[in-house]
């Protein structure tokens, strides 16, 4: 394939995306099940290399016996491990999730804060995790979380050749216009759960098959 302008780019992954809008709706709504921005930070630190499904298994118990950082904070890393022995690197993530509560009531009063500056300062924080409580609890679409699915699509469009997902969103995010950030992270999520998985991609039945320049080859 001839090499691609800025702007055949952005055309190509518009029109990806305006054709997956009607297929996965629901906008900027998380995958997990969360009941507040505190919660929904704890699960998205969570689902780190580990389904959403699994995920949404655990945070029930999780969030009934530690709803809040207050609660969470005084948690010892045992007894978060037991509840989420199930998700991988479990003894890890237990104890980031009680540092993240604990520096939340040590920095921000233990309500969880609106900028990628102040999550990323929190243990296990990240650009992705950020991206998702930003957009999903308080509509503040100011990157793309690119996750697994959203790195594989965005390498199988050649909308990036990054080797690693941070570089692969400043890509993104030249070329996606900003009024489609808040639905890329859901949408490819479950475009790439459907039809571009990572083993077996269903490119002759995919929607986008004629905008795809990996298709068939992947």
């Amino acid at each position: 394939m001839p090499r691609e302008s800025l702007a055949v780019k952005r055309r190509r992954a518009v029109a990806v995306l305006d054709r997956l809008a009607p297929l996965y709706p629901g906008g900027e709504q998380a995958l997990l099940e969360y009941h507040d921005p505190f919660t929904l930070l704890i699960a998205v630190l969570l689902s780190a290399q580990t389904t959403d499904a699994a995920v949404n298994k655990v945070t029930p118990e999780l969030f009934r016996r530690w709803p809040r950082a207050q609660e969470l904070a005084s948690a010892s890393t045992g007894e978060v491990a037991e509840v989420i022995h199930s998700l991988g690197f479990y003894n890890t993530k237990a104890k980031n999730s009680i540092l993240c509560a604990q520096k939340l009531l040590a920095d921000f009063g233990g309500v969880v804060p609106q900028t990628m500056e102040e999550l990323t300062s929190l243990p296990g924080v990240g650009r992705k995790t950020a991206n998702i409580v930003l957009n999903s609890a308080f509509g503040h679409a100011v990157g793309i979380a690119v996750d697994t699915h959203v790195f594989r699509i965005a390498t199988r469009l050649r909308l990036t050749s990054a080797s690693e997902p941070v570089k692969a969103e400043r890509d993104l995010l030249r070329i996606i216009p900003q009024s489609y950030w808040s639905t890329v992270n859901r949408s490819w999520v479950l475009f790439g759960r459907e039809y571009c998985s990572a083993r077996r991609p269903h490119c002759a039945a995919c929607p986008t098959n004629d905008l795809c320049p990996s298709a068939g080859k992947a």
